[in-house]
């Protein structure tokens, strides 16, 4: 029960952040949330991915995909609390699981919404996910980066595909 819940589409994450009276992130809250307070750093604590030789994300290590040595402890899902916050307090911000957010996924610069909160197209057929997950390496999917981001279709599920509710505004 404190591994992240996974296997949910950004169809289902939205209705359950509903039922909660919530929302999915914007991509652009989604990416303040990452950074805890910091500004341009690759990583929600810095830009050394590994400070002090120590792990701080559930990411792939070894020859991807041949062998994962997990020196980080996991070969899936971490418990959610394993390892530390950000400055925001919130954890696994990037690794472990991806997650959805509100935007629809487009390749162009994401102006919409204003400076503050800028998000995606109107419509589209994919929706933006962040974070990365324990199956993401630098040599395949470095994508385990507050900036970095990806896609998949709303009925999408997969085992390193999560979700986080926000608060509505």
């Amino acid at each position: 029960m404190d591994h992240p819940v996974v296997h949910v589409s950004w169809n289902d994450a939205t209705a359950y952040c509903e039922w909660l009276g919530k929302r999915l992130p914007t991509e652009a809250e989604w990416e303040v949330a990452c950074r805890g307070g910091l500004s341009d750093k690759l990583y929600p604590w810095g830009n050394k991915f590994t400070p002090n030789g120590q792990h701080r994300a559930n990411t792939w290590q070894g020859d991807f995909p041949n062998n994962n040595t997990k020196e980080d402890g996991y070969e899936s899902t971490s418990p959610i609390a394993e390892f530390p916050p950000n400055n925001y307090g919130l954890r696994n911000m990037i690794g472990n699981v991806w997650e959805w957010t509100f935007d629809w996924w487009t390749i162009e610069t994401r102006a919409r919404g204003g400076p503050n909160n800028p998000n995606g197209p109107p419509h589209s057929t994919d929706k933006v996910k962040k974070g990365g997950s324990y199956l993401c390496h630098k040599s395949y999917c470095f994508r385990y980066r507050c900036a970095a981001r990806s896609q998949n279709t709303p009925d999408t599920t997969a085992g390193n595909l999560g979700f986080r509710c926000a608060l509505k505004a």
